[in-house]
């Protein structure tokens, strides 16, 4: 079993940085008790003895995180090497893969989790091996069940008339993911539109033309499923609603977006 090499050792390095912040550290240890700051500063050492002292310091913790790398690295070997020929093998081969930095500390708690249940070494969690399924709704009961909404925006309108709502909606009902878009066309283009409540659609109300829903949808979808789609749109509506396939749900010519 082999671990990630351990870096190259290097010399403490003295720098303004670490000087000041030992300077700021003594003088708060000073500032924290202001009437027994002559007695702090006393038993403070110089910054020169303490970078003396990291030097000899950084040697020594040097040794000793090699020293405990290497009794780590003999331990996770000796409980690798406990396990059965076939969980070793299929362990081998799990940590050649794993994500985790190659060090005996990672390795013995691979082994602690697999000893004690939480990781698989046959499905590892970090291995996907789940099949995707799109989220579906094959038989909605009603409109905002089957779809949702995913955009609005203000389309037509000009200097005396309010633009109306545009609403876009998507869902997927088996066949693949639709997206709907919905707004009122009216049977006199000179009219306005005002925003009312008493619609379920979302969409604009007009004031007394007549008026009715144009619903675009875009993906595949049946005729059966088109059908559905009217149904639940006209329940959700009291406005005549005209559904319609559409390759790509392009702005009609002359409307834009405020």
């Amino acid at each position: 079993m082999r671990f990630r090499p351990w870096p190259k050792p290097e010399p403490y390095r003295d720098t303004s940085r670490k000087r000041a912040a030992f300077k700021r550290k003594q003088r708060l240890e000073r500032e924290a008790l202001p009437l027994f700051a002559d007695m702090i500063a006393a038993g403070q050492h110089s910054v020169e003895e303490e970078m003396a002292r990291r030097h000899i310091w950084w040697d020594e913790r040097e040794r000793e995180q090699r020293a405990l790398r290497a009794a780590r690295g003999r331990d996770a070997r000796a409980r690798l090497f406990a396990l059965p020929n076939d969980l070793r093998d299929t362990v081998r081969e799990l940590w050649r893969s794993c994500p985790c930095p190659a060090g005996p500390t990672y390795l013995l708690d691979l082994l602690h989790q697999i000893v004690v249940g939480r990781v698989d070494p046959h499905r590892p969690p970090w291995v996907f091996d789940g099949k995707l399924t799109a989220r579906t709704t094959p038989n909605p009961e009603k409109f905002d069940k089957a779809f949702r909404q995913i955009g609005h925006r203000k389309v037509g309108g000009g200097p005396k008339a309010t633009p109306a709502d545009e609403f876009l909606f998507c869902g997927n009902l088996g066949s693949g993911i639709l997206f709907l878009r919905t707004r009122v066309r009216l049977n006199d283009p000179h009219e306005s539109y005002y925003t009312s409540s008493s619609h379920r659609l979302r969409d604009s109300h007009v004031g007394r033309a007549g008026h009715w829903i144009d619903l675009e949808v875009r993906g595949d979808c049946s005729d059966a499923e088109l059908e559905l789609i009217r149904r639940l749109a006209q329940e959700a509506d009291t406005r005549p609603v005209l559904i319609r396939r559409v390759d790509a749900l392009i702005p009609t010519s002359g409307e834009t977006a405020p």
